[in-house]
């Protein structure tokens, strides 16, 4: 069970990396501009605000990938906490401005969460 839980937080940490590109670095291109569902304009008024969310995404990802390689009781808590910090971001997000991001930050950083809490 710990290979998985690790396998599921490894995901969790490469989903947010990806969408760390897409805010930081796609934001005004059409590959961010369709993943958010902006308009050229509008993507272009809030680049700055595309680069914070991908900044904190980013510590998202960091935090995920050093409980990782921290393994044991330290490893475990890092995991415990940024697992439930993407799950609640992902339902703030759900309830404030896509019901995508429901599915495609909370559920799996729930199921990376059941996986390493069964694994400990």
């Amino acid at each position: 069970m710990i290979i998985v839980g690790n396998i599921l937080v490894a995901l969790v940490a490469l989903i947010h990396l990806y969408i760390l590109v897409l805010e930081m670095f796609l934001w005004t291109k059409p590959p961010g501009r369709k993943a958010f569902n902006l308009t050229p304009e509008f993507a272009e008024q809030t680049k700055v605000l595309g680069l914070n969310q991908g900044l904190y995404n980013g510590f998202l990802a960091a935090g995920l990938i050093a409980g990782l390689i921290a393994g044991g009781d330290t490893g475990f808590a890092a995991k415990l906490f940024f697992l439930i910090c993407v799950a609640v971001a992902g339902v703030v997000g759900a309830l404030t401005a896509s019901r995508r991001i429901l599915y495609v930050q909370t559920v799996p950083a729930a199921l990376a969460l059941l996986a390493v809490l069964l694994a400990h």
